[in-house]
């Protein structure tokens, strides 16, 4: 018999004074059996720097075929693809021919170090893609804040970014830009 996915549950409010998005959102985050609180987390802290509108949790490590956040226009073109992790080569490029842009928000300190330099050379020729950094003590403080029904809080301002809950102090969101796209919107976020 196959693991079923756990369902975790997130009020999300966002205050984003670098892109003047301010919005509440109610966020359903299915953890896959496989899946690490960090991991989850992570991909709950990317909703809240790129959230927007449309964007949406997809089926993740799931479905093979979809990232693990996304948007998509009003005619069905996906305008965001965001991974989340470690993906190799053949799938950022096959994410970069489906989307507009795509977003890879890597993590784990020396692990994501070892994996930029065997994707780098690749990578670094599709201008559609940016390539993130997390910090390597932001997704173990992230996973912290994990509980079945979360109150998050996520305030960015100045290229820098919190995530916090009502039982758990902020966490400060930092990371580094491994490679920025060369189409990146002027209001992204910088890191460090």
């Amino acid at each position: 018999m196959a693991l079923k996915s756990t369902i975790f549950k997130a009020e999300l409010q966002i205050a984003d004074m670098d892109r003047h998005y301010y919005a509440d959102h109610s966020l359903t985050i299915a953890l896959h059996p496989s899946e690490t609180n960090e991991r989850m987390m992570v991909r709950v802290a990317a909703f809240a720097l790129f959230a927007q509108e449309r964007l949406e949790f997809c089926k993740g490590l799931s479905d093979i075929d979809e990232p693990d956040l996304w948007a998509k226009d009003l005619t069905g073109a996906i305008d965001t693809w965001i991974e989340v992790g470690q993906p190799d080569e053949r799938r950022i490029a096959k994410a970069s021919g489906r989307a507009n842009e795509v977003i890879v928000i890597a993590y784990g300190g020396r692990t994501s170090d070892i994996w930029w330099q065997g994707v780098r050379n690749k990578v670094e020729r599709l201008r559609n893609v940016t390539v993130w950094s997390l910090g390597e003590e932001v997704a173990p403080a992230l996973a912290a804040l994990a509980e079945r029904t979360m109150r998050l809080q996520c305030t960015v301002q100045d290229n820098a970014a919190w995530l916090g809950s009502e039982t758990a102090d902020a966490v400060s969101i930092d990371w580094t830009v491994l490679k920025a796209a060369a189409n990146a919107r002027p209001a992204a976020h910088g890191g460090r």
